[in-house]
């Protein structure tokens, strides 16, 4: 039997440390992270519940886990026949890495397969525990969980992105293993893209003394804040499970960020046995930092419980300091100062690692939204990991927080909309209470285009109320919002429902914005979707309209399923819902592996950065065809200057820029200057015949001063592999990633942006590769095998920690290449 070591010595050392004088051990709450070494098995376990169970034979994975994004085994050759999703080849059935052309979700999933997983988790409790109270936190499972120890049902969650937490204490042993089982049924469809399977986020063992702070029971907020001072309210859910009614003392201390008390205070509460209590307490901060996306500021509330002289309970909860308000006349202003959300929605997944959330992997998303210009994103369509949270308060990301994608109407048959009349208002307070702490939310989202709004006004109309209802009362200093559905026909049927919120979401609706606000003055919007192909248009109806907050395209990161939304094609060829092989949608201003695309440079011109430019060459289009690009879609242009083959023909060059004007240079040889203003759309436009060289483009000022440039050289043959990491260390704890770019470079060091080659892997060192990828949405390769084929010059390999210091050697080959090797310090 495989016994947590870990758990029983960090548990042992704090027994150590807590005992008094008199031999007693205090109360004081111990959280730990218990990731390393579960039991897991792909498929369905009868009795795996049992303590006894033999699970010997069970593969030994670390949480965090995603099932669905590991490779299947390879086909029999007499495999049986299954009946194919609707949109997958009728034969023969097709499987690659964890792709499967019979996929029950088919394209909506990216073609990957679901089921039914367990995972059991044995650790053992010293006897000197046993005056604690122990729980056991699930920040995520995907999903229709069953959670039992030692063979005793503690409960079971269906929705699978809200956080839930259990009471182990009842069938807890001590001195001896105890065993935590997890049943996960991921059966049928039951998402409209990729959700993946499994516990795909972390898992927390809590023990704390009978009196206790609760769970998610620090609410912090700023009603008043001026520049010489702030108004810090904290209210303290307070739990007394022991036997006897207690006087316990709350104190409060607010650090800064460079760790000095900048306020305390401290309230007196009595408890009877069982009961809880919500204490609440004012703060003053004097000269407080605000919290922005500019200047992301965040303090510290430490805690603590006392109870007689003792401290039984600590608990450390980050806030910031800052105010916001919405009306249709300033729009949305934070912190007295009037700003434009410049959003983008974004998927729970994480490309080529599925659904597991990493805090690096979390962290490095806000990390290349903000550089990609954005100041805010949505969490569509469900609440996200408090490592995503965690980031966007500590960079500066504000985000619109969202509950549902359905209500008691499903879009897809085994889809959350089974459980909903049980479950909202639980599965509601749990995206609230967990998260009403970062600063970095705004708003509250009840829903994404349910199918309520569309087919029963009224009903739709009721709900979103009780909805909203509930939300405000669990957290009334934000505002609530939903994700109307642009399918709402005529849209003056959404007025009943859109009058329950504090902010209307429209979702590819922009030239709604004036009509509506003639026709509603009060009413207070934000563009919810919009496509990335009309960013002009919904980004100019943004900018002219105080009353609309801001824009969130649809999408800002690329996403595994969903596949080929965003696909741009020829005139007559199948249209942008292709299948079988694409595996990704597309549509992102960002790849899967985090790459920009030509639209994230669009963007982030015509959201006004200025001295910004950006070239583009499309792609040829072969004689007699046309493209065809849908709204999610983007033309098929690269920011390449290889095209062999095409020596003399005429390119389409596109420059887009925020200066005011723009000049084009081939190989030195001037081609003119052009206005890229509003009037323009940004771009200006080019028909060059092609010529191998250098093409480049300049951006001018008013005065015709070069501000800005972009240049574009043509390529010689791949003759090299170089590995850009995107950090040189790593913490030694056996969740640290590495995100290692891979370019295929000709002889002069430049990216041949043509190349394709198969890049070979090797690791050396304390750690692992988790996931390997490229760019290409119709790539069926495995992400786990330690090779890739490069697309567009380009691959990614992501790299994971172990627990030992050393020194990781990553190496790449391709055929005919020079090698690559990177080294990343692990520890120390």
């Amino acid at each position: 039997m495989l016994v947590d070591t870990f758990v029983i010595a960090a548990m042992a050392a704090l027994a150590l440390l807590v005992l008094t004088g008199d031999g007693t051990a205090q109360s004081v709450r111990l959280h730990r992270r218990i990731g390393q070494g579960w039991r897991f098995h792909r498929g369905d376990a009868p009795g795996a519940q049992a303590p006894d169970f033999d699970d010997t034979s069970w593969r030994i994975v670390d949480l965090p886990h995603d099932w669905s994004i590991e490779d299947l085994p390879p086909l029999e050759a007499e495999a049986p026949e299954v009946e194919l999703c609707e949109e997958a080849p009728t034969s023969p059935r097709l499987r690659s890495g964890p792709f499967d052309s019979s996929s029950v979700g088919g394209g909506a999933v990216g073609y990957t397969v679901g089921g039914v997983g367990w995972y059991r988790k044995t650790f053992a409790v010293p006897e000197t525990f046993r005056d604690r109270r122990f729980s056991v936190l699930f920040e995520g499972i995907y999903m229709c969980a069953e959670v039992w120890i030692n063979g005793v049902p503690l409960g079971s969650h269906a929705y699978g992105y809200t956080s839930f937490h259990l009471d182990l204490t009842p069938g807890l042993r001590y001195g001896e293993p105890n065993v935590l089982a997890v049943r996960v049924d991921t059966s049928g469809k039951t998402s409209r893209w990729y959700a993946g399977s499994g516990i795909y986020r972390h898992v927390w063992l809590t023990a704390t003394g009978p009196v206790r702070v609760a769970q998610w029971g620090i609410a912090v907020s700023t009603p008043e804040v001026r520049a010489h001072d702030a108004l810090v309210c904290v209210k303290t859910a307070l739990r007394n499970a022991g036997e006897t009614a207690v006087k316990a003392a709350i104190s409060h201390h607010v650090l800064d960020g460079g760790g000095e008390v900048v306020a305390h205070g401290e309230e007196h509460s009595a408890l009877e046995s069982g009961a809880q209590v919500t204490v609440p307490v004012e703060l003053r901060v004097v000269s407080p930092a605000l919290w922005s996306p500019d200047t992301p500021a965040l303090y510290r509330l430490v805690t603590r419980v006392h109870v007689g002289d003792e401290v039984v309970d600590e608990i450390e909860t980050p806030f910031g300091i800052r105010s916001f308000a919405i009306d249709a006349g300033s729009g949305f202003v934070l912190n007295g100062r009037p700003m434009k959300l410049r959003g983008g929605c974004v998927h729970h997944d994480n490309g080529p690692l599925g659904a597991c959330a990493y805090d690096r992997a979390e962290e490095r998303r806000v990390e290349l939204l903000k550089a990609a210009g954005f100041n805010a994103v949505r969490t569509a369509h469900n609440p996200p990991s408090p490592a995503f949270l965690d980031a966007c308060d500590r960079l500066g990301m504000l985000v619109l927080d969202e509950a549902f994608d359905c209500w008691k109407l499903g879009k897809n048959p085994e889809d959350y909309h089974r459980f909903f009349d049980g479950n909202w208002r639980d599965d509601l307070a749990s995206m609230v209470l967990r998260d009403r702490n970062h600063p970095c939310i705004f708003a509250w989202s009840i829903g994404n285009e349910v199918t309520e709004q569309v087919n029963a006004e009224a009903e739709g109309a009721d709900l979103a109320g009780e909805l909203a209802a509930t939300v405000r009362e669990l957290d009334p200093t934000r505002m609530v919002a939903i994700g109307a559905h642009p399918g709402t026909d005529p849209w003056e049927k959404l007025d009943p429902l859109f009058a329950h919120l504090d902010l209307c979401g429209y979702n590819y609706k922009w030239e709604r914005y004036s009509p509506d606000h003639q026709r509603v003055p009060a009413r207070v919007v934000a563009g919810t979707e919009s496509f990335p192909n009309r960013c002009f248009e919904s980004w100019m109806a943004t900018v002219d309209s105080p009353y609309v907050i801001g824009d969130f395209v649809w999408t800002s990161l690329d996403y595994l399923g969903e596949v080929a939304l965003g696909h741009t094609h020829y005139e007559g060829d199948p249209n942008q819902y292709a299948a079988w092989p694409w595996t990704a949608a597309n549509c992102g201003d960002l790849d899967i592996c985090g790459f920009r695309r030509p639209q994230s440079y669009y963007r982030e011109i015509a959201f006004g950065e200025p001295n910004r430019i950006a070239c583009f060459v499309a792609t040829p289009v072969p004689e007699g065809r046309q493209e065809v690009v849908h709204g999610w879609g983007w033309p098929n242009e690269w920011p390449s200057w290889t095209w062999p083959g095409s020596e003399g023909r005429p390119l389409s060059v596109r420059v887009y820029s925020s200066c005011p004007r723009v000049r084009l240079l081939l190989n030195g040889r001037d081609l003119g200057e052009k206005p890229t203003g509003r009037e323009t759309r940004f771009t200006a436009t080019w028909e060059v015949p092609y010529e191998p060289g250098r093409l480049a483009a300049l951006g001018l000022d008013e005065r015709g001063d070069e501000v800005a440039q972009w240049a574009l050289r043509t390529a010689g043959p791949p003759a090299a592999v170089a590995l850009v990491p995107d950090r040189a260390a790593l913490r030694a704890d056996g969740q640290d990633l590495a995100f290692v770019t891979v370019k295929l470079l000709d002889r002069d060091g430049m990216l041949n942006p043509n190349a394709d080659e198969l890049v070979h892997f090797d690791l050396q060192g304390p750690g692992s590769i988790v996931a390997v990828a490229s760019s290409d949405p119709r790539s069926v390769e495995s992400f786990r095998q330690p090779q890739r084929r490069a697309w567009r010059g380009r691959a990614l390999a992501i790299v994971k920690a172990k627990e030992q210091a050393g020194v990781l050697k990553l190496r790449a080959e391709a055929e005919g290449l020079a090698a690559g090797e990177a080294a990343i310090v692990v520890g120390g």
